[in-house]
């Protein structure tokens, strides 16, 4: 299956009561599905999937592969830190049509890696869906090393890793010592390294900036593919100081400040998650109207031969 380069963390829009706010989630699908998104990932950390309950997160796939009707994947994040469980919301994902899912290393046990090997193993081989391993060692407190990671790219049905360790060397060695690139594929887990880790074999971004700056991204992209390593590096240097601005708050309070400047209804966040203080929205302002006049600049050349 393939991913394309840009895969979008999606957020879970919710309205003041707390609930989740289904039409708005749809238009979020589409409106990601228009601007730059080449698959959707749907109840992984951006979605504040910790705050879901079982039947939300159930829900929010089934709704998510229903409104997307096969126009691009949809992977649904199934992981948790109690392997069992895992497997129980992978068996509800498989059943509400998810093209593939995502498991992040389990947290706060901290298993050593052989823990961490059976997990993943023992879950991939309760599905015939493709898997996306989830390596986030900032908030799992466990990182994955890369020779597990090589380790399990070889069970056929572990086809990606989600790599948000922000190493790139650790990223390389993955590209390096997997059988082959065509079977495996590393996605960085952090945005601000979509450019750099292409430059080394990478297949790709699982993003957050893509909420509000996919066809940005998707020009950085072509740019690099066709040669225009100039024009990249460009677009690189001023999405920089909008991806700080996404997460100088946790995520995913900024990007969602930032999908209201879209037309989104999607400020309201669940505790323990806090919208933004006014004064945080005004530095964020100031950093998206900087980066609107900077990006006036390339989004008026295209690379698409």
């Amino acid at each position: 299956m393939n991913l394309g380069r840009i895969g979008t963390a999606m957020i879970t829009p919710f309205k003041e009561d707390g609930t989740i706010n289904y039409p708005e989630l749809e238009r979020i699908i589409n409106y990601l599905i228009d601007n730059g998104t080449d698959c959707i990932v749907a109840c992984g950390t951006t979605s504040e999937n910790p705050t879901m309950s079982t039947e939300e997160k159930i829900e929010v796939v089934r709704f998510t592969v229903e409104k997307v009707a096969g126009r691009v994947p949809v992977i649904a994040g199934t992981g948790d830190n109690e392997t069992a469980y895992s497997i129980a919301m992978t068996h509800k994902a498989e059943e509400n049509g998810a093209d593939g899912i995502m498991l992040v290393a389990p947290y706060y046990n901290k298993p050593n890696q052989r823990g961490i090997f059976a997990h993943f193993e023992t879950i991939a081989k309760e599905t015939s869906l493709p898997v996306m391993l989830y390596n986030v060692p900032g908030r799992t407190g466990v990182n994955v090393a890369f020779e597990t990671s090589v380790a399990l790219s070889k069970i056929p049905n572990i086809s990606w890793i989600k790599e948000a360790s922000g190493n790139l060397d650790q990223m390389g060695d993955i590209i390096e010592n997997v059988d082959s690139e065509d079977d495996f594929f590393v996605y960085s887990g952090d945005d601000g390294l979509t450019l750099p880790l292409l430059a080394i074999g990478g297949a790709g971004i699982i993003s957050v900036a893509a909420h509000v700056v996919g066809n940005d991204m998707q020009l950085m992209i072509k740019a690099f593919e066709e040669g225009n390593h100039e024009l990249a590096a460009k677009i690189h240097r001023a999405l920089l100081p909008l991806v700080r601005a996404l997460f100088a708050q946790p995520n995913p309070s900024p990007v969602k400040y930032a999908m209201t400047k879209l037309g989104f209804d999607t400020l309201n966040v669940r505790l323990p998650m806090m919208e933004m203080t006014d004064e945080e929205k005004a530095n964020f302002d100031r950093i998206w109207d900087t980066y609107q006049e900077k990006a006036k600049s390339f989004r008026k050349i295209s690379t698409f031969s």
